[in-house]
């Protein structure tokens, strides 16, 4: 089990590696979008806000969310450090993604920049 605090690290961490990423910032400037992350074992919610290409993180909870990302504490933290890939704990129903089809699939392709570059 992960603790709020290396959820934390791991999506400040992924936050970071986006926005050091300028052909990502570049690609996603137009995809404004709002990001819960909830962990289903201990006490850990945060949202991520994209706007204009720039990802923010922030504790605590949003209204109203493009996407929402649910899965156990270990598992959120392995994703976001890019220690796996979301497909087989998503296949396994260990993740849950809940949002349009077409954020889900920009959200996959984000995750495949990070951690292929």
């Amino acid at each position: 089990m992960a603790t709020h605090e290396e959820i934390k690290e791991s999506l400040q961490d992924f936050t970071n590696s986006f926005n050091n990423n300028d052909r990502l910032k570049s690609m996603n400037k137009d995809w404004d979008r709002v990001v819960l992350i909830k962990a289903t074992d201990v006490e850990s919610v945060h949202t991520w806000t994209l706007k204009k290409g720039v990802l923010k993180l922030q504790e605590g909870e949003t209204a109203d969310p493009d996407l929402t990302v649910i899965s156990d504490s270990e598992t959120l933290a392995d994703i976001f450090y890019g220690d796996v890939t979301p497909i087989e704990p998503y296949n396994n129903g260990t993740l849950r993604i809940i949002g349009t089809e077409d954020d889900i699939t920009r959200m996959d392709f984000i995750c495949l920049m990070i951690w292929g570059e």
